[in-house]
């Protein structure tokens, strides 16, 4: 999934789904003590005193296909297409990040102090990819299309899932253009007020990251003969998320590997259950259920591409 807004694709109605695929009901017992929750529903307690909760999970049924009409519809739906407007807002973003760190780089130059703003940097990159995945789980988990702000992008990621290859279809500056808008608003006030290499080091970096994250993203989701080989062997290296390690996020039960810059804090994220805590502190706070302890539903089964289809015509 991603970490801006996409305006969420709703596939024709010709798609097909196999009519044989039939969810297979099943209960499934999760008890708080592990904070390895899926899903809520009727909660009582077990023997030993603790809280178990209980809910009937549908398990998904198998990957459907899109047709080759589907297909070209997608190819040719002007959501996905780059406007002036959204090209105007990938270049304010790159001109306020480029901006930042050619500051860091004249500083540093000047003072002839390198280390602090090469670390800087580093730290930027690192927490750009942690904020990526806190990002993706929020609006992964809580709210819904009328969310104030947020709401269009929520809707969206819930759309990716179902679709997630429709990233690939979108155009450049079209899967960049709301995160460069708030890149442009958030960056230009400190690349025009502070000239200290080291603060700039650090933003132009973690910004530019972000601003970027939908692309890596994308890649993430393509195939390897169709991506940049420099591009495939950063993925390799760990510098940017791989297509093996994200694939797993589109996977059941859908609430692991959020982060998708770089995708080093996933690992960490998931063994340590931060994410989990984090919903366990939500419900019994605030009674605020995740989404990933109801889903997978038809809503989140993926429909995927065919290859064979659509490269024959």
């Amino acid at each position: 999934m991603s970490i801006l807004a996409q305006n969420k694709f709703l596939l024709s109605s010709r798609s097909h789904v196999n009519p044989c695929s039939t969810p297979t009901p099943r209960r499934v017992v999760y008890c708080i003590a592990n904070t390895t929750v899926n899903g809520v529903g009727t909660s009582s307690k077990h023997g030993d005193g603790q809280l178990v909760i209980e809910r009937e999970v549908i398990s998904p049924s198998p990957l459907t296909s899109v047709n080759s009409s589907t297909y070209y519809s997608v190819l040719n739906d002007p959501s996905l297409r780059s406007t002036w407007s959204h090209r105007a807002w990938v270049a304010g973003g790159c001109t306020t990040v480029l901006i930042s760190l050619a500051k860091s780089i004249v500083g540093a130059a000047s003072s002839r102090i390198w280390l602090e703003p090469a670390l800087a940097a580093l730290v930027g990159y690192i927490l750009a990819d942690l904020g990526s995945g806190i990002y993706h789980w929020g609006i992964d988990n809580y709210g819904g299309a009328s969310t104030p702000i947020f709401g269009t992008q929520i809707e969206a990621f819930q759309g990716h899932h179902k679709w997630p290859w429709t990233i690939t279809k979108r155009q450049f500056a079209n899967n960049l253009y709301a995160l460069a808008r708030a890149v442009t608003f958030a960056v230009l006030p400190v690349s025009l007020a502070f000239d200290d290499p080291t603060l700039h080091g650090f933003v132009g970096v973690c910004s530019g990251c972000i601003m970027f994250s939908q692309q890596f993203h994308a890649w993430a989701h393509g195939k390897k003969s169709e991506i940049p080989p420099l591009v495939v062997a950063m993925q390799d290296a760990g510098l940017l998320v791989s297509r093996t390690q994200h694939a797993t996020h589109h996977r059941p039960p859908y609430n692991n590997n959020y982060c998708i810059v770089s995708g080093i804090w996933n690992q960490l994220l998931d063994e340590t259950k931060v994410f989990e805590a984090l919903e366990m502190i939500l419900y019994f706070k605030l009674g605020l259920r995740p989404r990933s302890w109801t889903e997978p539903n038809s809503e989140w089964t993926e429909e995927t591409e065919i290859l064979e289809q659509t490269t024959a015509h």
